[in-house]
């Protein structure tokens, strides 16, 4: 009789996963992004919150709760487990697992990966009147007079930081690091030629790389990128095997129903790869990276240990 009521419970049980998947958002779903308005992460969450809502039948809003250096969103996402808390991330937060160890979460404790979002590339800019003509004219003035010269980015342990710490380190070379209070700050510094570089977003510099306001002098890629063929990646510069970049994804805090996880993953994933927004996205640089939750998982435990290697051989601190 107890293995007929076993036998018996089975078909509920199977039947109660997509049921959850269906049923949910219940109501609106919270992307929190614990970046300023105005940047990355903030434009792309906006723009898959607009897409998502009317494919799952909720509004997405996303709300900005920057801070110590992501740290402030990111504990203020953690505690939902129903599926209507999403968090948008980024390798900052990949970093921080390493640079901040008194962080008050662990990411791949707390959080559980639902889909990579987007990857873009770097282009590294130099002050307009800097003399120097390339790539291998800033190693060598740096070589030659060590310490002297800077370079920009937009805040202690952000992925602008650690690409020109990577670089120094790879390039052998002594220079010290401005940070600011975010891009448009270190954008305004190497226009008005107080610091000497940095890197920047590649559609954000298009227009000044062409325009003289300041030097392009090399991409972050692997190759080079179609919006500034003209420049050479870092790599074919001579600091060989150097690539950085920045990259964005959504998790939900750890517990989140399975079913809820692969509904999000399949439905941004459509998004990201759709034609129109890969169109979108290429005009700016920027590429989808599609991959199932246990991908993006594995991913992102990858990236932990990579930042993990760079930050500590570039001696890389914060605070």
């Amino acid at each position: 009789m107890h293995r007929r009521i076993l036998l018996a419970a089975i078909p509920t049980f199977t039947l109660a996963r997509p049921t959850l998947a269906q049923s949910w958002p219940s109501r609106p779903v919270r992307i929190i992004v614990p970046f300023a308005a105005g940047g990355p992460a903030d434009i792309y969450a906006r723009q898959l919150g607009e897409r998502l809502g009317p494919q799952l039948g909720q509004p997405f809003v996303v709300e900005n709760r920057p801070g110590a250096g992501a740290v402030i969103g990111t504990e203020a996402a953690k505690s939902a487990t129903d599926g209507h808390t999403l968090l948008m991330m980024s390798n900052t937060h990949t970093a921080n697992e390493t640079l901040l160890p008194n962080r008050p979460y662990v990411l791949l404790r707390d959080f559980v990966p639902v889909a990579p979002v987007n990857i873009a590339n770097h282009a590294l800019i130099a002050r307009p009147d800097l003399d120097v003509a390339s790539l291998a004219d800033l190693i060598a003035m740096a070589k030659a007079r060590p310490g002297t010269l800077n370079y920009a980015s937009s805040g202690p342990g952000t992925p602008y930081h650690i690409a020109g710490a990577k670089f120094c380190h790879m390039a052998q070379i002594q220079v010290e690091h401005i940070p600011f209070r975010g891009s448009g700050e270190a954008r305004s510094a190497i226009m008005g030629s107080t610091v000497d570089w940095m890197f920047d977003s590649i559609t954000t510099q298009i227009q000044n790389v062409q325009t003289g306001r300041v030097k392009g002098l090399a991409t972050s890629g692997e190759r080079r990128s179609p919006l500034l063929p003209e420049l050479p990646t870092v790599a074919e510069a001579g600091v060989a095997g150097y690539t950085s970049s920045i990259w964005l994804g959504i998790v939900a805090p750890g517990g989140t129903p399975d079913a809820v996880v692969q509904r999000l993953n399949e439905a941004i994933t459509r998004i990201a790869t759709a034609e129109d927004t890969r169109a979108a996205w290429a005009r700016q640089a920027v590429d989808p990276m599609p991959m199932s939750a246990a991908e993006f998982r594995a991913y992102i435990e990858r990236d932990i240990q990579d930042q993990a290697e760079v930050i500590r051989a570039a001696n890389i601190r914060v605070g």
